[in-house]
């Protein structure tokens, strides 16, 4: 059970901050970390010995680089304005 449940700790905040960084090489070398990490301690669950950590570190860094390399930065909006009814709209968004 504590393994299981270490893994989906891992798993979980490896996917939700994998994405974050402004620029494309922030974000690769964010995925690659957070990959690496994941990576090595699902490989050192799976097998019980560092070659398994080592291996599994390895394959969850590339991942993790190409992944955070290839995903978008959240928008985030630079002008907010309103329509006849009230509504708040997003006129204009930051360049990155």
């Amino acid at each position: 059970m504590k393994k299981t449940l270490l893994l989906t700790m891992a798993l979980t905040s490896a996917m939700a901050l994998g994405g974050c960084g402004q620029t494309r090489e922030d974000r690769a070398v964010n995925g690659a970390l957070l990959g690496g990490a994941a990576g090595a301690l699902i490989g050192g669950a799976a097998t019980g010995r560092a070659g398994g950590a080592l291996a599994g570190g390895l394959i969850g860094a590339a991942a993790g680089g190409v992944i955070g390399a290839n995903s978008e930065p959240a928008r985030r909006c630079v002008r907010i304005r309103y329509d006849y009814d009230g509504n708040r709209y997003c006129a204009r968004y930051a360049r990155y």
